[in-house]
């Protein structure tokens, strides 16, 4: 069954349009297709198109979903090559040498962006996004740390466990729970909304196959100090001999901080950085599904991680969780970085980021918020309400934002502070001035209906409106 099932089968056939027939106008009305079981025979191309289109209108706009971090603009050109790539798997390595080449290059682009110590011997792979990215690095992590421990486990005694913040994406908890990773979390405490190294550096032990650092919190957008990491977990090798690798998930950040945060140093550059994860599809600037995973060197992944199978022809290496893709993300990911080139990259991200910074000082300014970020390090803040309002909540204005089509999430942190719920925006490429001019006018027009409220409206919090990290 259905993880999330819809409404119960009404029954009711779907209503067709007599103007797509296109021989006969009544011959549609009389061949409904069903709803939930599939048609007894086919139709036109042009009439299944339509019924889709139709039932597709009632999607939100992606443009004005400020909640995603995903890319949702991309030029003509952009779209034009991954039509011409779609039908490309793109494992056949050895039937599409080309599409393979360019992930190749890809690869080595992001070494080198990254500061690996020798580009040309890191390795690495495109996925379908960061949750694949990261299962493949946990699973290295893992198989590192059982091959140094091979004495000992598998044991009772000798759990693998998994050190971060709460604040990480929940693909590290499915990690967690698919590998049999005992995940160690350190809370929020007071204003901090991330991961303490020193916190972190406590929780380690013999059993601990590495931390993560996140390079931009989904919750708040704010970078972890990697580099405060690094450091925590020297004094700990120093002081117990426990030498513990970190894995910088950049889902976002990997693809912002080199280019707006030069000397910002959190990647490849540190010796305990062993491999390091980013979306493509987010400030990578492609549509989704695309993601990279890249190990500082061959020696960081282990070797019987990676597969070969020479049934397509050739002799070809796999170590992705899936097997059949497109190819067009990789293409897609190969243009914008030819077109942008470094200097390109920049501009679009501090763009993203100067809309980001102007419009959470305008909403600081209107008097009825408290900012938790301001957008200077990813383009994205979170703000909650002012001590001071009692009439009105997070949740009453993202439901409110969304009669204007503004797509705005409203959620409460974790532990220790399920205290604090906020509302976060995402200003991604795409997402103007003009577009931030509008929101701010939005939400400037619809405060006055709030304040005048005797108290906030939601009653479930849960139900108000959704958090996808």
């Amino acid at each position: 069954m259905p993880l999330h099932p819809g409404r119960p089968a009404s029954g009711r056939p779907m209503s067709v349009n007599p103007f797509l027939g296109p021989a006969n106008p009544v011959g549609g009305m009389t061949e409904a297709p069903p709803t939930h079981r599939l048609p007894d025979g086919p139709m036109a191309p042009s009439t299944a198109y339509q019924l889709v289109h139709d039932e597709l209108m009632l999607d939100g706009n992606a443009r004005l979903n400020l909640a995603t971090f995903v890319t949702t603009w991309m030029e003509p050109e952009a779209g034009l090559l991954m039509a011409e790539c779609r039908d490309k798997n793109m494992i056949d390595k050895d039937e599409y040498p080309r599409t393979a080449e360019l992930e190749r290059r890809c690869v080595a682009m992001l070494a080198a962006l990254w500061n690996a110590p020798d580009p040309a011997r890191a390795v690495g792979c495109s996925t379908t996004g960061s949750s694949e990215a990261c299962m493949l690095a946990g699973l290295a992590l893992k198989r590192r740390w059982a091959l140094r421990n091979a004495d000992r486990y598998p044991s009772r005694e000798a759990r693998p466990n998994l050190v971060m913040g709460v604040n990480v994406q929940v693909c590290w908890e499915k990690f967690c729970t698919f590998w049999e990773v005992e995940p160690r979390q350190v809370p929020m405490e007071g204003d901090r909304f991330h991961l303490d190294p020193a916190a972190a550096a406590e929780l380690c032990d013999e059993n601990t196959i590495g931390v993560v650092g996140i390079l931009g919190s989904t919750f708040d957008g704010s970078y972890e100090p990697v580099a405060g990491l690094c450091a925590a977990l020297d004094g700990l090798q120093e002081r117990t001999g426990l030498d513990v690798p970190v894995h910088v998930d950049g889902a976002s950040g990997a693809m912002v901080a080199p280019f707006l945060d030069e000397d910002l140093v959190w990647d490849f550059r540190l010796e305990r950085v062993t491999s390091v994860n980013t979306s493509g599809h987010k400030y990578g600037l492609v549509y989704p599904g695309v993601g990279w995973v890249l190990w500082r060197d061959a020696a960081a992944l282990p070797e019987e991680l990676v597969f070969r199978v020479n049934y397509l022809g050739g002799d070809l290496p796999t170590f992705a969780l899936n097997f059949s893709r497109p190819g067009a993300q990789v293409v897609a990911q190969y243009y914008s970085f030819l077109r942008l080139g470094r200097d390109g990259y920049r501009a679009v991200q501090q763009a993203a980021r100067d809309v980001a910074t102007g419009l959470s000082g305008r909403i600081e300014a209107l008097g009825d918020f408290r900012l938790l970020t301001r957008g200077d390090e990813l383009p994205v803040f979170a703000f909650t309400t002012a001590p001071d309002v009692t009439a009105f909540d997070v949740f009453d204005v993202a439901r409110r934002l969304r009669e204007n089509g503004w797509l705005v999430p409203a959620y409460t942190f974790p532990a220790n502070r399920q205290d604090l719920a906020v509302l976060r925006v995402v200003c991604r490429n795409g997402f103007s001035e003009d577009l931030a001019d509008l929101f701010a006018e939005d939400l400037t027009r619809l405060l006055p209906e709030l304040r005048s409220q005797s108290h906030p409206l939601t009653r479930d919090r849960n139900a108000a409106t959704g958090f996808h990290h």
